[in-house]
């Protein structure tokens, strides 16, 4: 079986998932990359079986996606309901109580292909963008454990037949969400500096064509 794998460089989980890939799957192959990075040159002569998509920072192409025979598979940090970017973000900003992965078919417009499974996990109280981004990370590992397991003993992958919720939310909503006005009650202002927070915070004001980040 050949399986080219593309994840995140420097993640230490996509590591530890190409390291289980490889014990069932020698034949595989990796490559990690750096946002804003190109695409490296080989991969789109790569032609195998599946395609994993581990928090990749490309959106993949159809040219290298129609080079996978059987399927191309991604794992997306959040339910059905939160598609594209920024969906921990907006999960914190609605006050959801439920959150997830969502392990779908890949296809060249983000967050749009059949879906193969989610699992979900409660959100509590005093989770922020940050502890539920890390409870995402380690439910994408378990599922991709799951799916090599089930490839490896030749089961079918079936689809769950859950549907995506909406079209996928694009970096200009992300980019609104951290933008905060002199208009805005304090309510607004504490929620979406929260929405937009994780290693430390994104919200912004912006006055004469210059943005003033908030800082702890």
């Amino acid at each position: 079986m050949n399986i080219l794998f593309i994840a995140k460089h420097g993640d230490a989980n996509a590591v530890l998932a190409f390291e289980y890939l490889k014990i069932y799957f020698p034949e595989s192959k990796a490559v990690f990359g750096k946002r804003y990075s190109e695409i490296p040159e080989d991969i789109f002569e790569w032609k195998g079986d599946y395609i994993f998509s581990y928090l990749s920072p490309w959106i993949i192409p159809d040219k290298i996606l129609n080079n996978a025979s059987k399927v191309s598979i991604n794992w997306h940090p959040g339910p059905p309901e939160y598609p594209g970017i920024g969906c921990t973000n907006f999960a914190i900003y609605n006050n959801e109580k439920t959150f997830g992965i969502t392990c779908h078919e890949m296809l060249p417009k983000v967050d749009t292909g059949k879906i193969i499974e989610v699992r979900n996990f409660d959100i509590l109280e005093n989770d922020t963008v940050f502890s539920i981004t890390q409870k995402c990370y380690a439910l994408i590992q378990y599922s991709f454990f799951h799916i090599v397991d089930k490839i490896y003993s030749k089961s079918e992958l079936e689809y769950s037949g859950h549907t995506w919720q909406r079209i996928p939310y694009k970096r200009n909503e992300l980019n609104e969400l951290c933008r905060l006005t002199l208009d805005m009650d304090k309510k607004e202002i504490d929620r979406r500096i929260k929405a937009t927070t994780y290693d430390k915070p994104w919200a912004y004001i912006e006055h004469n064509g210059r943005k003033f980040f908030i800082r702890d």
